[in-house]
């Protein structure tokens, strides 16, 4: 116990004594005012108010009580604390005296909650106004023209607004002045919450910042479906440059809503995508106790892979790489985690097929996450031998490493490039699928391969080449108007690979449905707007569409799609039969001896052998 909570201990049981010695004879006092009012019975019922109040506080932690951030929950603690101290007083003035002072009980309860609560309450009211009362801002932001201060609006007037609202205003790191709410729910419209006036609903966000001068918003709306989401912070926008937001409702354990989370609104809040339910427990059942190795672990995808594979218990987490500092990083990561979970660093080149045999014959996992790739498209079409090393071989090395050591479960990540395939790196990723494929036909291992779309912030994704251009003062360089890309995020892309190794059966291709596809174009709008900037300000160059680029992306090719249900907002692949002769000719005997554009030529032909030549349209897809 330090000696500041022993110091603020002994003050409040000194005040309550106080305050329970003064309501008793207060009440004695007042139906009794021209007499004697101090008698043993008196003395008596005091003394058991003095005990009992204590022992009860203690015993619910009232003295434990953060006063400052005050609520209806103290203030039925302290009714429930009072209420059982003059219980056990008229107990034992009935016990002791055989009977019941019923009005003097009555008038000291009510005074002693009266003065019990107003003392906590007052102070509550000097740490968050001081002794000079500015009745819309704390004791620290008295000066209304101070430039610093942020003129704010909250977006959401329910419990987490509202616990927001009380946060901000008891922070005296933050620089805040709330205006009020606005809210949908038209029954709050017109009242005042948490001190803070509704102040209408969602569609008068730009009237509102206009009328009172906002320069802040924030979203506390955390359990409303993304694409509300979306809305709400385009609209707040057009009025508004700084708009914030908290987290969505699975990332506020409990409802903890704290200033803390807020963050500025990200180019992910604009996807307007809902996230995928997984199933967890499948995963851990699968995951928790067993060795897991994930390749390319210090790559974008497969350090993420690392982060929520943690989470449900390995025994072992093999981190394999070909670049020593990327899973010096990971490692160094997770290591500072809070976990019981044996890390192994191991450098190592995919395309070293001896080297790669000997890793996983000797850790042997029961799952590998093939993570490690060549995947920018400009540079794969100016280097193909390259790509099929790496993509095709690497990916042909680790899968019959895998095969051999007798290895459960083997997941390989994938592109949506690697349908209808117009670039050599969407095609050596097609090939690395056939590869699997072909050896899910004969083996004890599940091979399945998962394809996504574009991951926001990944390494060589578009993201980070338009913060830099905007940063350097523009303009952002897009490739044409209509072009346009399925986008997700790293954990959702991870997640994914996950929970495909949980449902595998061997030969499927999983693919997320991803919504609708957004236009690049509108991608480098918004986030030149996140930035700060205007399109005025931050031009937009169109640079032209770069060799080997698609128009558009597709998920799964014509014939590819199954009938059977798997999992919500999963697609799944059908186990087509591969080329298994001429592909592994191709790999075994004439990568070494073909030039550069007989490599494209046979990576190709080998694609169109399975009829994957022919175009699919949203239609064909179905929903399973």
């Amino acid at each position: 116990m330090s000696s500041a909570f022993r110091k603020r201990l002994a003050l409040l049981i000194i005040i309550d004594s106080i305050i329970v010695s003064f309501s008793i004879y207060m009440s004695h006092f007042f139906l009794n005012p021209y007499v004697e009012t101090f008698d043993w019975m008196m003395f008596v019922s005091a003394l058991t108010l003095l005990l009992t109040h204590h022992l009860f506080s203690s015993v619910l932690g009232m003295y434990r009580k953060k006063w400052r951030y005050a609520s209806m929950e103290e203030l039925l603690g302290i009714i429930v604390v009072v209420s059982l101290s003059i219980i056990s007083a008229a107990a034992i003035q009935a016990l002791a005296f055989s009977t019941i002072y019923e009005r003097a009980l009555i008038i000291t309860w009510m005074l002693h909650i009266l003065l019990i609560g107003g003392v906590r309450f007052a102070w509550r009211y000097y740490k968050t106004y001081g002794l000079t009362v500015n009745p819309k801002g704390k004791k620290a932001k008295l000066v209304k023209n101070d430039p610093n201060i942020k003129t704010t609006l909250i977006v959401g007037a329910g419990s987490a607004g509202r616990m927001l609202a009380r946060q901000m205003k008891d922070s005296a790191e933050v620089n805040t002045n709330i205006v009020g709410f606005v809210d949908d729910d038209f029954t709050m419209h017109h009242l005042t919450i948490s001190g803070l006036p509704v102040l209408g609903s969602t569609e008068k966000i730009e009237e509102v910042s206009s009328k009172y001068g906002i320069n802040h918003i924030v979203i506390a709306m955390p359990s409303i479906e993304r694409n509300r989401v979306k809305d709400i912070i385009q609209q707040s926008q057009k009025v508004v440059k700084n708009v914030q937001t908290l987290p969505m409702i699975e990332d506020i354990a409990l409802g903890n809503v704290s200033v803390n989370q807020i963050r500025d609104v990200s180019i992910e809040d604009l996807l307007g995508r809902e996230p995928v339910e997984l199933d967890i427990d499948s995963i851990s059942s699968e995951i928790n106790g067993k060795t897991v190795l994930v390749t390319g672990a210090g790559g974008s995808i497969g350090s993420e892979i690392c982060r929520q594979l943690v989470k449900f218990g390995p025994e072992r987490l093999v981190l394999l790489g070909h670049g020593e500092n990327s899973i010096y990083s990971i490692h160094m990561e997770l290591s500072q985690l809070d976990i019981n979970i044996e890390l192994v660093t191991t450098i190592a080149d995919v395309q070293d097929r001896d080297r790669i045999f000997e890793v996983v014959n000797e850790y042997k996992p029961s799952y590998i996450y093939h993570a490690a790739a060549h995947k920018h498209v400009p540079l794969m079409e100016a280097n193909p031998k390259e790509a099929v090393k790496n993509n095709v071989i690497g990916t042909k090395n680790v899968a019959e490493a895998a095969d051999v050591a007798g290895v459960a479960n083997f997941v390989l990540i994938s592109s949506d490039k690697a349908v209808n395939p117009t670039n050599v790196m969407g095609a050596t990723k097609r090939v690395a699928e056939m590869v699997v494929q072909s050896l899910s036909q004969a083996s004890q291992t599940k091979f399945v391969a998962v394809r996504f779309g574009n991951v926001l912030g990944s390494r060589g994704s578009v993201i980070p080449l338009f913060k830099r251009q905007i940063a350097s003062g523009g303009p952002v360089t897009v490739t044409h108007p209509d072009m346009t890309r399925y986008f997700m995020t790293i954990p959702e892309a991870s997640r994914l690979v996950m929970q495909a190794g949980a449902l595998a059966r061997g030969g499927e291709i999983f693919v997320l449905d991803m919504g609708e596809p957004v236009k690049i174009v509108d991608l480098a709008k918004n986030l030149i707007s996140l930035s700060g900037f205007t399109e005025e300000e931050i031009g937009i160059k169109f640079a032209g569409i770069r060799p080997g680029e698609k128009m558009y992306e597709e998920l799964l090719g014509e014939g590819e799609v199954h009938s059977k249900q798997v999992f919500p907002k999963i697609y799944i692949g059908k186990n087509n039969d591969v080329p298994v002769t001429e592909l592994y000719n191709f790999i075994d005997f004439e990568i070494d001896t073909l030039a550069n554009i007989d490599i494209k030529n046979t990576v190709f032909r080998l694609i169109k052998l399975r009829g994957n030549d022919v175009r699919s349209t949203e239609k064909q897809i179905e929903h399973i």
